[in-house]
């Protein structure tokens, strides 16, 4: 875990996604909480995480979520060669994990 990431306002917003029951909640909260970029941004890095583990490739993915090759290469970085293994895990939960 990045240590530059823990404090109590990070821990805050945890704790208030994890309170979260259904998606209607999540939207609420998220439209409240992001702009409409930076829930696409969101929402794009976790699709394309697991267009990566399905062996999608880059051009694909561009075509099929506007990614740029940049955000996929950051994201290929953190699915690939992270020990944080988030991606993995959210996407283990769903069922949706092809690595």
């Amino acid at each position: 875990m990045n240590s530059k990431l823990k404090n109590d306002a990070t821990d805050f917003l945890f704790d208030a996604i994890l309170s979260l029951e259904n998606k209607e909640e999540c939207y609420r909260f998220f439209e409240d909480l992001c702009t409409s970029a930076e829930l696409k941004a969101l929402s794009q890095r976790l699709v394309v995480a697991k267009m990566l583990t399905e062996k999608k490739v880059y051009t694909e993915i561009v075509r099929e979520t506007g990614a740029s090759t940049a955000t996929i290469s950051r994201v290929k970085r953190a699915l690939f060669d992270n020990d944080t293994y988030g991606y993995t895990l959210v996407l283990d939960k769903l069922g949706q994990n092809n690595a």
